[in-house]
């Protein structure tokens, strides 16, 4: 049986950042994901993806965002049960918690820390009466790898942060792109809202709205889709691949019968404390929770991860107090020239 402080179930960003924020407070983390890899979506859905909103890099590749927080939480040597899935949750007498995978790998935690991001999930795909012939020939619901567009004609489909995100990013390597929303307001971000449309003045992408994708045309291979756009006639456009990002459908999988408040699918947690569920010493934190003003954002899972590990603290230690003084970044130049050598990141505690 593995043996941890905090069992965390999710190795997405925000559960790679609690092995960081415990391990301040010297706290033992153990992760469980049913991906081979750590890193979550960033990894195995969106690698290549820009993300934007992370403290200090105005714009880092979600794979890349991985390597990153794994390389951040080296020091504290976390522990990872990857490709099992968490399935059942014993709360023991001492308030302690035995989770077992579905390969009947045990794990007993004084705390469990859910950071399954949106769970387990598909994409959701546009009603479109053909479009499940052309999936895997030149129909994408996920881009892996960009290089795939080089130099080809690309339309994507949807008003998020994803479709804005890639359309974006894919200006500078397909040789077309063409942006399709049904409605003439986005849902992402303004500022890449503002980058679409500078964009399309430039005449970068091609930016059709309100429309929608009602037919894919080709024999065998994508080479045309068939859009309405409002108050015109139907047209085909060229492309040689359509891409319909309309989001993920989630869903919790076991975890939605461990006993917890669930809200349209999601966690519900006291975020006016601790981000902890109706079961003490179960929190979740990231865009698996839900509570008023929730936003899903890697950043807020980041602040949730933090107030999450300071009152695992207290639960685990009741009788220690503990005042954070400061973290040390260190291993640069110094002024004069000299190496210093590179102390861990250090909280100083007060029993």
């Amino acid at each position: 049986m593995i043996t941890t402080d905090i069992l965390i179930i999710g190795a997405g960003p925000t559960g790679l950042f609690t092995v960081f924020e415990a391990g301040l407070l010297k706290l033992k983390c153990h992760l469980i994901d049913a991906l081979a890899q750590p890193g979550g979506q960033c990894s195995e859905i969106y690698p290549k993806k820009p993300i934007y909103d992370i403290p200090a890099y105005p714009e880092i590749l979600a794979g890349d965002l991985t390597h990153k927080l794994m390389e951040q939480i080296k020091q504290f040597e976390p522990g990872f049960t990857l490709g099992e899935r968490a399935d059942t949750v014993e709360k023991q007498e001492d308030g302690t918690f035995i989770v077992t995978t579905n390969k009947g790998t045990k794990h007993h935690a004084k705390i469990v820390a859910i950071a399954g991001g949106l769970g387990s999930f598909e994409p959701r795909k546009p009603l479109i009466p053909n479009l499940v012939d052309f999936e895997d020939k030149g129909v994408e619901y996920i881009i892996k790898e960009p290089e795939l567009y080089r130099d080809k004609k690309v339309v994507i489909s949807g008003g998020g942060d994803s479709a804005l995100d890639w359309a974006i990013f894919l200006s500078d390597v397909a040789s077309e792109v063409t942006l399709i929303h049904r409605r003439n307001e986005f849902r992402g971000a303004l500022d890449s809202v503002e980058k679409v449309q500078e964009l399309k003045n430039l005449g970068k992408i091609n930016l059709i709205t309100p429309a929608e994708v009602k037919g894919i045309i080709g024999e065998g291979k994508v080479t045309g889709v068939a859009v309405e756009k409002k108050g015109e006639e139907p047209f085909i456009i060229d492309t040689d691949h359509f891409i319909p990002l309309f989001g993920l459908s989630p869903k919790l999988g076991p975890i939605a019968n461990w006993g917890l408040e669930i809200e349209k699918n999601a966690i519900k947690v006291n975020n006016a404390l601790d981000y902890q569920t109706n079961v003490p010493g179960i929190y979740a934190i990231g865009d698996v929770n839900t509570y008023p003003g929730k936003l899903k954002l890697i950043l807020c899972g980041f602040h949730e991860a933090t107030l999450m590990c300071q009152s695992a603290y207290k639960r685990i230690f009741p009788d220690k107090k503990y005042v954070m003084k400061y973290t040390t970044v260190g291993g640069v130049e110094g002024f004069d020239g000299t190496k210093k050598e590179a102390p861990k990141a250090v909280v100083k505690a007060i029993e």
